[in-house]
């Protein structure tokens, strides 16, 4: 049994989950327990979910970790719900970064059950603040989301529009910005790599960038195995033009 099914089962046997998930959250510490949080998001109901999001709690605090989960639950309920959205989306510009993840994984959940609806609803929130672009592009930047060409070119577009929003930027020096910036540092070699004819001339558009952030970005996208792997050669002409 694999360890996602034990979490699973151990949360069918409890009447009280909290104990539990604070005991095994895994924080504080560098990670939290992932696997726990998508037993809880697999198990868990509306109310579940509604409880753990009141609870108030600091960054890196078995708590917060309770609060991962109900964002995590919340948003893969949106996949049957899609008015939960519009209040999902708030919590794409929360201070806690653990919480902006929690948004981002619970979304790809709704991503394996309805790629379409995501990307819908993906479109819309790329169109809002930096943190809002940036639950859009980590939402949907997830290999086993971009197995259609025709969805990873829909994504390659979405990447392209708001790098193309990067560039223009007035304030690049705000911290939302900078967040947004360290997810496109990886976002584009993912859907690059899902659709290398179509995702390769994108990007190379943007190597020959003279803004500074969009310069880094493509060389943080660069230095990713998956390109290697993908077009060594490809990857080193870059670098160099770069």
């Amino acid at each position: 049994m694999s360890r996602l099914n034990e979490y699973r089962e151990k949360l069918k046997s409890l009447d009280d989950w909290i104990p539990y998930l604070k005991q095994i959250s895994g924080l504080p510490g560098p990670r939290g327990n992932l696997e726990l949080a998508h037993a809880v998001a697999q198990e868990g109901k509306k109310k579940q979910f509604e409880h753990l999001l009141s609870i108030q709690a600091e960054e890196n605090t078995p708590e917060v970790f309770l609060v991962f989960c109900g964002v995590m639950g919340l948003a893969k309920l949106a996949g049957h719900d899609p008015m939960l959205f519009d209040r999902l989306r708030g919590y794409a510009s929360d201070p806690r970064w653990r919480i902006r993840e929690a948004l981002a994984t619970g979304l790809q959940l709704v991503g394996d059950e309805d790629i379409s609806l995501l990307m819908r609803e993906m479109q819309k929130w790329s169109k809002g603040n930096w943190l809002e672009k940036r639950a859009a592009a980590a939402a949907l930047a997830e290999p086993r989301l971009l197995k259609d060409p025709k969805v990873v070119s829909r994504v390659l577009l979405l990447f392209d529009t708001i790098t193309s929003e990067m560039e223009a930027a007035p304030s690049p020096a705000e911290e939302a910005f900078k967040v947004l910036r360290q997810a496109m540092g990886y976002c584009w070699s993912v859907a690059v790599a899902a659709y290398p004819d179509e995702g390769q001339p994108m990007m190379e558009k943007w190597i020959t960038s003279q803004n500074k952030d969009i310069q880094w970005v493509m060389k943080e996208n660069l230095k990713k195995n998956r390109l290697v792997r993908m077009d060594a050669n490809w990857v080193k002409d870059c670098l160099k033009r770069l």
